[in-house]
């Protein structure tokens, strides 16, 4: 069998001896990695893939998404309000909606096309100047703009912890507050936490090295 499925389904022989209800959906972070690298998981039957920039993503996805349109692409990095639009032409996913700007545009483009997208909002958990995301203290005002003004489909939230060695607290309380506002899924977990994550009711985990192997 090829690796990148047998780490494949290692990851999700993990994850199912730790979920509970709700289903875990394992987003293929697949970002630098050539097509060809990534086909043989196209080819098992998975559907969910995530990058980071859009440029790279039209290039490689544009053509295999027309082809193959059960294939769901996930933005997964911080998206620039000038590429807003070409982000949404792609993916079906945005896992970082982090300010009314950006929400306004992603508004505007779903009014005059006939896409409709499903939205994370990223919280900048641990409030670090270097990373993207809405402080924690604004998420619920930002959540019912996105909701209620500007008719987002926001199905969750979307965290990325700082490297502090308090990830378990970081998730625990991302949860709380997601169930709070009363949104169905959640968007936490990478290579290194997915398990803690999935143990706090993450629904989307956001894994590349382990499945993919690292990065040139």
């Amino acid at each position: 069998m090829n690796k990148i499925i047998e780490k494949f389904n290692k990851i999700k022989l993990n994850i199912s001896k730790i979920q509970k209800l709700n289903p875990v959906n394992i987003v293929a972070i697949s970002k630098t990695f050539p097509l060809d690298h990534i086909k043989p998981l196209i080819d098992f039957g998975h559907k969910h893939f995530g990058e980071n920039k859009v440029q790279e993503a039209t290039s490689k996805w544009k053509s295999l998404k027309l082809d193959q349109p059960d294939l769901k692409l996930h933005m997964v990095g911080g998206l620039q309000t000038n590429k807003a639009k070409n982000a949404a032409d792609l993916f079906d996913y945005i896992h970082s909606l982090d300010r009314q700007k950006l929400a306004d545009i992603l508004s505007d483009y779903e009014k005059n096309s006939s896409k409709s997208l499903k939205y994370f909002v990223q919280v900048n958990i641990g409030d670090e100047t270097q990373k993207y995301g809405i402080p924690s203290l604004e998420v619920e005002s930002f959540v019912d703009y996105c909701v209620r003004e500007k008719k987002l489909n926001v199905i969750g939230l979307m965290v990325i912890p700082p490297n502090d060695n308090n990830t378990k607290k970081y998730f625990e309380f991302t949860n709380k507050l997601n169930k709070t506002l009363g949104l169905p899924e959640l968007s936490m977990g990478m290579s290194s936490d997915y398990e803690e994550a999935v143990k706090n009711d993450s629904t989307f985990v956001r894994i590349g090295s382990s499945i993919f192997g690292n990065r040139s």
